[in-house]
């Protein structure tokens, strides 16, 4: 049984408080199917997250199978069930892999009983036949069947539904209350639902009714009209807007105990017209207390197993990077024809010719001049173009499934196991990319000093970057706005790192640190040039090179950040 107790969730609203929730009472029995409605901004989502601790309430105290929820300890993953409002899937997936992904993030058991529990659900949510269909063709009933079966893989004992049949036709919204209703005749399991549609109401073991955070009804669907003296349940809405909404509240109270009494004796009648036995008021004794999640190295894994395949499913995404990967390194190989001019060197005794001396030591200044400004401009073309790389690698990749990985939390997903399979597959991409843009403008154009230290700068520059917007993207809201401030911090890279102008040095000590596209560059520079191509980078360039193995610290320093911001980001819930 699931109870609620004087729950209330109380907010600050410009100086005043604001219930949202307020003091809730309920009961619903094992294997109960029961509707949440009211009006638009009535709480029924609030108090539906609130059940699933998502919302975390003022007072008052949840009871499950009489298990004090706050002070024993809150659902187990595999306890309970949360379908939010909108399918979160991921569409370049079939339905079948959907549903695989899910089970195996969720249930530790062997490959023969995980393939009988992906059928069984397929099977039950009605979804066999199109198991191999991606979720981009599937319709919007379709989607919500899918949701449902991700979530029934856990086979949970509480099942909470969020608008499931929001926008969807006549028929499908009824084969939907329909399916929810059969999924509660099994296991005992209860199911809750959120709507705003009245319709299919006799499908219905009870409906609660909300009206601004106060529980107005709730009883048996044929006993609501009776119970706010209307004809039909489509007149019930504005018959609450003629009370105070604790009035309502207050009323209920004193009804409550009849109406509970008929309940209970309708719950039994639907198992008993089913041919099914009544599920005990609480679980057996014997029941197990925990059901063991999937290891760490199983759920990584996986994630790791469905991001590579989303990144191949995803055609303009997979485009995007070969050509960055093919494109980059060509338009550097462009300019690099100036750099392999040859230093001139004056000889040690001067001449009697002065005028001869005078021309020889302008030209190899000259010469100097385009070596210096093309070998700076051609490491620093390299660190920017993968400085962009990085930003297009990581910006959107949590921000774009946020709600996803909520719901991957909410049912036992580990943090260390999601951010490992990110930075996995991310450091993966950023070897590849740094690897290839080394290699090409290497044969390209030889690097005139040693090019490990070469390749290691351009390596870190590519993961400092790739680190640090995975970061904003773990702490946006949105992957437009994890984009958008992305963006904004490539473009700062190359002015502010001294490469093209020097900076005044009140600016310089405060940016340069943040500026991860200077500690590559320089440490390319610095450590790994001639003792004489240096020498001429330093004849153009006004800004100061610090010591190579000072760089690689910095720049692993942003790489670390990076690691941190998204492990606090991820660790962050964010539902909205």
């Amino acid at each position: 049984m699931l109870e609620a107790r004087n729950i209330c969730l109380e907010v600050d609203n410009e100086g005043e408080s604001l219930f949202l929730l307020n003091d809730v009472n309920f009961c619903i029995p094992r294997g109960h199917f029961t509707a949440i409605v009211g009006p638009s901004g009535c709480g029924k989502t609030t108090l539906l997250k609130a059940i699933a601790g998502i919302k975390e309430t003022t007072s008052g105290t949840f009871f499950w199978e009489g298990r004090d929820l706050a002070e024993d300890g809150d659902f187990e993953p595999h306890e309970i069930g949360y379908v939010p409002q909108f399918s979160i899937a991921f569409e370049e997936l079939t339905v079948d892999e959907n549903v695989e992904s899910s089970a195996r993030l969720r249930v530790d058991a062997s490959e023969e009983e995980l393939d009988e529990l992906i059928d069984s659900v397929l099977e039950e949510t009605g979804l066999s036949e199109i198991a191999d269909r991606p979720v981009k063709l599937l319709s919007g009933g379709q989607k919500r069947r899918l949701a449902l079966a991700m979530e029934l893989v856990s086979r949970p004992h509480i099942l909470l539904c969020d608008e499931v049949t929001s926008g969807l036709d006549p028929r499908s919204e009824r084969e939907i209350v329909e399916l929810l209703h059969q999924l509660s005749l099994k296991d005992g399991r209860i199911v809750i639902s959120v709507t705003h549609s009245l319709a299919q109401m006799e499908l219905y073991d009870s409906v609660i009714v909300m009206v601004r955070g106060n529980l107005a009804y709730h009883g048996q669907p044929d006993l609501m009209v009776h119970y706010f003296g209307e004809k039909d349940f489509e007149e019930v809405y504005p018959k609450l807007a003629l009370r105070e909404p604790d009035a309502w509240r207050q009323s209920w109270l004193k009804h409550r105990v009849d109406y509970y009494q008929r309940l209970e004796q309708r719950h039994v009648d639907k198992f008993t017209s089913a041919g099914l036995p009544t599920p005990a008021p609480s679980a057996p004794s014997d029941a197990p207390d925990d059901v063991p999640q999937p290891s760490f190295f199983s759920q990584f894994s996986t994630l790791l197993k469905r991001r590579f395949t989303i990144l191949f499913r995803d055609r303009t995404q997979l485009w995007l990077q070969v050509a960055m990967i093919v494109i980059f390194p060509i338009l550097v190989a462009l300019f690099s024809s100036k750099g392999q001019e040859q230093l001139l060197h004056l000889t040690d005794n001067m001449g009697t010719d002065l005028a001869a001396e005078l021309q020889t030591l302008q030209a190899q200044a000259e010469v100097r001049a385009r070596v210096g400004s093309a070998v700076s401009g051609i490491i620093m073309f390299q660190v920017i173009l993968l400085g962009l790389m990085g930003s297009n690698n990581s910006s959107r990749e949590i921000a774009g499934e946020r709600l996803i990985m909520e719901k991957e939390k909410f049912a036992g997903t580990g943090v260390g196991a999601y951010l490992a399979s990110k930075l996995a597959f991310l450091s993966i991409l950023v070897f590849i990319q740094s690897l290839w843009m080394f290699a090409f403008v290497q044969y390209c154009w030889p690097l005139r000093g040693d090019i490990t230290n070469h390749f290691i700068f351009l390596l870190l520059a590519n993961a400092s970057m790739t680190a640090m917007c995975l970061g904003i993207s773990a702490n946006c809201k949105t992957p437009d706005q994890a984009s958008l401030l992305s963006i904004y911090l490539v473009g700062f890279q190359l002015p502010l790192s001294g490469a093209v102008l020097a900076l005044p040095e009140f600016v310089e000590v405060f940016t340069q640190p943040f500026i991860s596209a200077y500690w590559a560059w320089s440490g390319s520079v610095k450590g790994g040039l001639e003792s004489e191509v240096l020498k001429a980078v330093n004849s153009i360039v006004q800004t100061s090179f610090s010591e190579h193995s000072l760089c690689i610290l910095v720049l692993l320093a942003h790489v670390l950040a990076g690691v941190i911001l998204t492990y606090v980001g991820v660790r962050r819930t964010r539902w909205e």
